[in-house]
């Protein structure tokens, strides 16, 4: 928890908190009514808490790998009893999700693997990419590191536009071309631009296409050329943004892109919408791709870097910032 202590103050729990109330009253209230005055864990409890969680989205693969987790636990202990049941949910559930290696762990306020330190940004459009990326910049900027964009989505004018905004609205310098050039042209001069400027982060937009999964490949493999031309070890992060309330949907996104590219980090957006928030668990578990980043709200501050130990521990309290008082 050292490196996470650093990450995750009291504002940043209670942003957690709140963003999450809609998936915690889904979820928690039906795992709470499936072991409701139970004293042992007996099969019933089973189906009901596998029933709380599909209906969470956590979908089906993920949920039964959770539940044989369970069973198996059951199983050594003949008296295990729902208190328990419920810590042994939570640390089942915290084991689905999948930790960043350590050489590749950061946020906002840490120092960053490499300088410039290059992420590629994918996601279909509407899912809130651009504005990740806009808040990535404000964070970053936040903690004192030196941004710059790169619109490599030339494919529609509004997605050049709107990072055109983020950047006047954070305040951090931008490289763009006019629509319809070559994306892997802007990568280029984004990344030799932020070499020469020596700055800390370099967020590069992608086109968000998914009807031509040839063409996303090749056009990604192509940028990562480019870029490569100038940082060897780059881009060191393929981020790809999904929007949680599309439940599983979203994974279906993800499929496309993993085949497409290799997808590093996930951001998983608009969670505080939805009460889907368990396609979380089941897009880690089904890709083992590490969750970097979730937006929990409007507010630039409302995207946060991901804590397993705290999303779990949010989900499992609820009105959880009102009795920690």
């Amino acid at each position: 928890m050292g490196f996470f202590g650093k990450l995750f103050g009291k504002k940043e729990k209670e942003s957690l908190d709140e963003g999450l109330q809609k998936t915690k009253e889904n979820f928690f209230s039906k795992i709470t009514k499936a072991i409701a005055g139970k004293n042992t864990v007996d099969e019933e409890v089973l189906d009901e808490l596998e029933e709380a969680l599909i209906t969470a989205d956590v979908g089906l693969d993920t949920t039964v790998k959770i539940i044989e987790r369970i069973e198996a636990r059951v199983a050594k202990d003949k008296y295990l009893n729902t208190a328990e049941l419920n810590t042994i949910l939570q640390q089942e559930i915290e084991a689905i999700l999948v930790t960043a290696p350590e050489k590749n762990a950061y946020g906002f306020n840490t120092e960053l693997p490499a300088k410039p330190y290059v992420m590629l940004v994918v996601g279909v459009n509407g899912v809130g990419k651009t504005t990740t990326i806009g808040k990535l910049a404000h964070n970053f900027k936040t903690a004192g590191k030196s941004v710059l964009l790169g619109a490599a989505d030339t494919f529609r004018a509004a997605a050049v536009d709107q990072l055109t905004i983020w950047s006047n609205r954070v305040g951090v310098p931008i490289v763009k071309k006019e629509m319809g050039s070559d994306p892997a042209s802007v990568a280029f001069d984004t990344v030799t631009s932020g070499v020469s400027r020596g700055v800390d982060v370099i967020l590069i937009d992608t086109a968000g296409r998914l009807h031509n999964k040839v063409h996303l490949m090749e056009e990604l493999s192509k940028i990562k050329r480019v870029i490569q031309k100038v940082i060897p070890d780059a881009p060191h992060e393929v981020m790809l943004v999904l929007d949680g309330s599309t439940g599983q949907n979203a994974l279906e996104q993800a499929k496309h892109f993993t085949a497409a590219t290799e997808v590093t980090a996930l951001t998983i957006t608009k969670l505080d919408g939805t009460a889907k928030g368990g396609v979380v668990l089941s897009i880690a578990n089904h890709f083992q791709i590490p969750v970097k980043f979730i937006g929990v709200g409007e507010k630039m501050e409302d995207l946060l870097v991901f804590d397993k130990h705290e999303f779990v521990d949010s989900l499992f309290s609820l009105n959880h910032s009102k009795n920690d008082q």
